[in-house]
């Protein structure tokens, strides 16, 4: 008997998931999209599967706007094991280096200084950034390493909320492309102990916070109760992540052509802040 294809919905809207740990990004697009049963879905830049935290996921109309997610300032609590040095420079990967750490507070407070503002970053090899077409991470499970261009990124914030015994908690607030992986991995080098990221969680991706995600386990709750359409009730409006932007209002002459991809003259430019 022929398998009976399944007629997807045409939801638009954001769904902001608390991912959580051992998911990649896309395994938990894809089940919440299934839990929509959404036609169009995409998310807005990938957590690491040790991460969890603030996803941003768009369905619909919402997907034209992914970018302006992709591109904003992102915000991430972060636990970094001091000591232990490991091949993915988080705590899923092969040990390779341990050393003993005599670090004291007031030593990594004076030392934190020095990776904030406007940083050179070099992406680890442990990354999807792709290099002729292969991502890093494949030709690093291959053995090979590749050199990699130094990245501009900025971090604006990055604070220690604590330190207990090998393991320092940081609050890091950054620009796109940021790789809290080589942030921490860049710390314990300069304190010569090494170290790596033990715990990620991304409290902020652009305007929304961790006090708006929902959970995977709350979507399949509701799902269970009353079907996809109960799950629209955590669908925020398609511009609920442009609210920041400035509003500009068109005549039904100028909206006709812009709906249809023209370029349109602005009475005046818009003002932002």
């Amino acid at each position: 008997m022929a398998q009976v294809k399944r007629v997807r919905r045409a939801v638009s809207g954001i769904i902001l998931l608390d991912k959580p740990r051992g998911f990649t990004s896309n395994a938990a697009l894809q089940k919440v999209r299934w839990l929509l049963n959404a036609e169009k879905a995409g998310h807005t830049g990938s957590l690491d599967p040790l991460a969890t935290g603030v996803l941003p996921l768009c369905f619909g109309e919402a997907t034209k706007f992914s970018q302006y997610l992709l591109d904003a300032d992102k915000g991430y609590e972060t636990v970094a094991q001091l000591g232990v040095t490991t091949l993915t420079a988080d705590a899923e990967g092969e040990v390779i280096e341990c050393k003993p750490v005599a670090v004291t507070q007031p030593q990594l407070e004076a030392l934190l200084p020095q990776f904030r503002g406007d940083q050179q970053q070099v992406p680890p090899m442990y990354s999807a950034l792709k290099r002729d077409g292969q991502p890093l991470y494949k030709l690093a499970r291959a053995g090979e390493v590749v050199e990699r261009e130094p990245r501009s990124v900025t971090i604006t914030r990055l604070d220690l909320l604590s330190l207990e015994n090998d393991r320092a908690s940081l609050a890091v607030a950054c620009s796109k492309g940021t790789y809290i992986r080589t942030l921490v991995e860049d710390i314990g080098q300069a304190l010569g102990c090494g170290a790596h990221v033990a715990e990620l969680r991304r409290t902020q991706a652009g305007p929304f916070d961790l006090s708006q995600t929902v959970s995977l386990e709350e979507l399949e709750r509701v799902h269970t109760e009353g079907g996809a359409e109960a799950v629209d009730a955590y669908l925020k409006p398609v511009d609920s992540g442009l609210e920041h932007w400035p509003l500009l209002q068109l005549s039904e002459h100028s909206a006709f052509y812009w709906l249809h991809g023209q370029p349109v003259r602005a009475p005046e430019a818009p003002k932002f802040g």
